[in-house]
């Protein structure tokens, strides 16, 4: 019978840490399957995703070269909710559907799946996960963090995060928490500690069958 690896989905509010913990994970061999990352391929030049959102949204959310404009949209979803879900409603399946292909291809002990919405969309992964770990840090480092990486207002800073599950519901899905609120040497040590733990886990435990 094919069998898929122990699946790890990592999640975190957004500019808590999701990428330096991944990061992390990849340096220590871990196979890293980014859904954000997806979510760009399925919208760049020719991407799958891209036909769907011009006829949702027009053209005037594409680039002359014919991608997504990502700061065109970013601005459209964080001020409009009904929007916000038309996008993720194309989407989400499409991200979907590419990570249960890549992950029964997967040759590793076990996988990190990075979700960024993982708390939304708990039902669609919930049957690919064997464990949830949840970067965690104070919303008001978040905001610092997003208005510095992005170059954006805090205004939409504001906006982005409250767009998001809180961190209530995220918390409640975790197996795992990382505390983000410290030194870039405190997370990757957190981060070693959790990659011993998965390889345990790993080993011990039958991995779920592909069409799962």
């Amino acid at each position: 019978m094919n069998r898929r690896p122990f699946c790890v989905a990592l999640t975190g509010g957004i500019a808590a840490g999701k990428s330096l913990v991944a990061a992390r994970f990849a340096q220590l061999g871990v196979p890293v399957l980014d859904t954000d990352a997806i979510a760009r391929e399925l919208t760049t030049v020719g991407g799958a995703a891209l036909p769907a959102i011009a006829a949702a949204f027009g053209s005037t959310y594409l680039t002359p070269e014919g991608a997504l404009d990502r700061a065109a949209m970013r601005a459209l979803v964080f001020a409009d909710s009904a929007a916000r879900r038309r996008l993720e409603a194309i989407l989400h399946p499409m991200i979907l559907a590419v990570v249960r292909e890549r992950l029964a291809r997967a040759q590793a002990a076990y996988v990190l799946l990075v979700v960024p919405l993982l708390a939304e969309t708990w039902g669609d992964y919930r049957p690919l996960v064997d464990r949830v770990l949840v970067v965690d840090c104070d919303p008001a480092q978040q905001i610092k963090r997003l208005i510095a990486r992005d170059g954006i207002d805090a205004d939409l800073a504001q906006r982005m995060l409250a767009a998001q599950a809180g961190r209530t519901e995220r918390l409640a899905l975790a197996d795992d928490v990382i505390d983000n609120r410290g030194t870039v040497t405190a997370l990757s040590a957190a981060v070693d500690r959790l990659h011993a733990l998965y390889l345990q886990l790993s080993a011990a435990a039958p991995p779920l069958s592909r069409s799962g």
